[in-house]
C-alpha cells in the first residue's frame, strides 16, 4: 500500500518504522527538514519537507496514488485539514490524530462530514487501556481477539507460585486449566516456550485463554484476582479526565491529585463523582493522607516520566496496590522494564499500534487474511489473528504435522463461537479464526507460518 504520514514526531516515526517493515511504500512529510532526513535515512522511506496541509506538498508526496494518509502532527486543526485536502486531491482513506476533548466528542460528526476512516485520540486510547487493566488487576496488559472471546494476558510470576519449577507442558495436567503459555520474558531474554520450558520466579508470562477461563487460571495459581474498588490517580490531564469518567461509570471510587488549582476547578465542574485533591503528589505526606496505603490501585499520569516512576516506586513501598505508570518517551523501555513497575502505559505506542491495526484491516480487504495485530513485546513478538478463507496448505493438517517456522505458535482457534486451545492433533478448517504468536514480525498471510 502507498501510505503518506504527515508529522514526524514520535508517533510518526513509530508508524513509519512499523508500516515500512510490513512492505508498504511510505512517504513522510514534516516542516522540519532534520526530522524528515532522519526518518527517511533511518527507515529507507521517501521524505518531503513542507506543510502537509497544502495541496502542492501532498502532490509532491504522491497523493494521487496514495491508498492512505495519516495525519499525526501536533495540531488537531492541521491534522483535520490534511485529511480534508487528501480526500479532495487523492480520494484516499484518511486517519487523523485528534487530542482535544472538544473535537473528540464530535468524532462521529467529523468522520461522517470529512469522510475520515478513523479518528484516534492518544489520551482516550491510553485511558481505555488503563481501565481495562484495572478491571483485571492480575494482568500487566490485556489484549482481546475474536470480538472479545479470547484474551491474551501478561502477568509477572510471583514468589511461591505453583508454576515455579513447573514445565509448560504440565500446566494442563497439574492445574486442569485450558490455557496456553505463548511468551516468557526473563530479564532481557524472550522465549516462545516449548513443552519442556521450566518457569522461574519473576518471569513475565503471556497466556492465551477463553475470556471466561482466565480468572479460573489465576485462582488456581493462587494469584490475586480481586477487582479494584478504589483508585488513586496523580495528574489531572486529559488521560486522567477520561480515565475518571470510565472508572466512575464502572462503579469504582476515585481520588485524583492535581497541583494546578485552576485545573482542579475545571475538573470539579466536569467530574461530579470524583474526589479532587489540590496538592503536589511529590510530597509523600499528601499521598499518605489521601489514603495511599489502603488504595486498591495507584495510577501515575503526570507529564514527567521521572516523576511517574518515582511516585509508582513510592506507592509500591507504601502499600500493596496495583500500579499503572505512564511513560511518554519510548526509547528507554529496556531500562524501565527492569524497575518492576507492574503496568506501564506508552500513549504513543498505543496510538501507533491502533493505526497499524487499522492498516492491517485495510490490507485484509484487498487480499490478506489478517484481521487483528498486537505487539506482545514491542519489536520482538507479535500476536496476529487470521481468518482461514480458502483452501491452503495449513487446512486439514494436524498441527503436529505442519512444518512451522521456528518461534511460531498456534495459540488459539475460534470455530463456531467456540474457543479451542489447540493441541497437536487439532487442525485448521476453512472459516476458522486462528491466533498466531510469532517472533517473526510482519506475517501477512496464514501461509507465512510455514517453512
Amino acid at each position: 500500500m502507498n501510505i503518506i504520514i504527515v508529522g514526524c514526531g514520535k508517533v510518526g516515526q513509530a508508524l513509519a518504522e512499523q508500516l515500512n517493515e510490513e512492505g508498504n511504500n511510505i512517504t513522510v512529510i514534516d516542516l522540519v527538514a532534520k526530522k524528515v532526513n532522519e526518518i527517511s535515512s533511518q527507515f529507507d522511506v521517501m521524505g518531503v519537507v513542507g506543510n502537509g496541509a497544502t495541496h502542492l506538498i501532498q502532490q509532491e508526496a504522491g497523493i494521487s496514488k496514495a491508498d492512505l494518509l495519516i495525519a499525526v502532527t501536533g495540531s488537531d486543526e492541521l491534522n483535520l485539514l490534511c485529511c480534508l485536502i487528501a480526500k479532495k486531491a487523492g480520494n484516499c482513506q484518511t486517519i487523523a490524530r485528534v487530542r482535544s476533548p472538544q473535537y473528540y466528542t464530535e468524532a462521529p460528526f467529523l468522520k461522517d462530514e470529512l469522510g475520515l476512516a478513523m479518528v484516534i485520540n492518544p489520551e482516550q486510547a491510553a485511558a481505555n487501556e488503563i481501565a481495562r487493566v484495572l478491571r483485571f488487576p492480575s494482568a500487566i496488559k490485556i489484549d482481546s481477539f475474536g470480538r472479545g472471546r479470547v484474551e491474551l494476558l501478561k502477568f509477572r510470576l510471583p514468589e511461591g507460585s505453583p508454576l515455579v519449577g513447573c514445565a509448560a507442558k504440565e500446566i494442563a495436567t497439574k492445574l486442569h486449566c485450558d490455557v496456553l503459555v505463548c511468551t516468557v520474558e526473563r530479564g532481557d531474554e524472550v522465549h516462545i516456550p516449548k513443552g519442556d520450558f521450566v518457569f522461574e520466579e519473576k518471569d513475565v508470562i503471556s497466556i492465551v485463554a477463553a475470556t471466561r477461563k482466565a480468572a479460573d487460571f489465576f485462582k488456581r495459581i493462587k494469584y490475586k484476582t480481586n477487582s479494584v474498588k478504589d483508585v488513586m490517580i496523580v495528574g489531572g490531564g486529559e488521560i486522567g479526565h477520561y480515565l475518571c469518567e470510565q472508572l466512575t461509570r464502572s462503579g469504582m471510587s476515585v481520588k485524583l491529585i492535581e497541583k494546578d488549582p485552576r485545573r482542579c476547578e475545571e475538573l470539579c465542574e466536569l467530574l461530579n463523582d470524583v474526589t479532587i485533591i489540590n496538592g503536589d503528589a511529590s510530597d509523600q505526606n499528601i499521598l499518605l493522607e489521601a489514603g495511599l496505603e489502603n488504595t486498591g490501585a495507584f495510577v501515575a499520569l503526570t507529564n514527567l516520566d521521572e516523576e511517574n516512576i518515582l511516585l509508582s516506586l513510592f506507592a509500591k513501598s507504601a502499600g500493596n496496590c496495583k500500579l499503572v505508570t505512564k511513560i511518554n518517551r519510548i526509547d528507554f523501555g529496556g531500562v524501565i522494564n527492569h524497575l518492576d513497575l507492574d503496568t506501564i502505559i506508552y500513549p504513543k505506542n498505543i496510538t501507533s499500534d491502533n493505526i497499524v491495526r487499522y492498516v492491517r484491516a485495510m490490507r485484509s480487504s484487498i487480499g490478506s487474511n489478517m484481521e487483528t495485530l498486537y505487539n506482545i513485546i514491542k519489536g520482538k513478538v507479535e500476536a496476529a489473528e487470521f481468518i482461514i478463507k480458502e483452501q491452503s496448505p495449513v487446512v486439514d493438517v494436524p498441527l503436529m504435522e505442519l512444518a512451522l517456522k521456528p518461534n511460531v505458535l498456534v495459540a488459539a482457534i475460534l470455530r463456531d463461537k467456540k474457543v479451542l486451545i489447540p493441541r497437536g492433533h487439532d487442525s485448521l478448517q476453512i472459516g476458522d479464526a486462528v491466533i498466531i504468536v510469532s517472533s517473526r514480525l510482519a506475517l501477512h498471510d496464514i501461509t507465512d507460518i510455514l517453512k
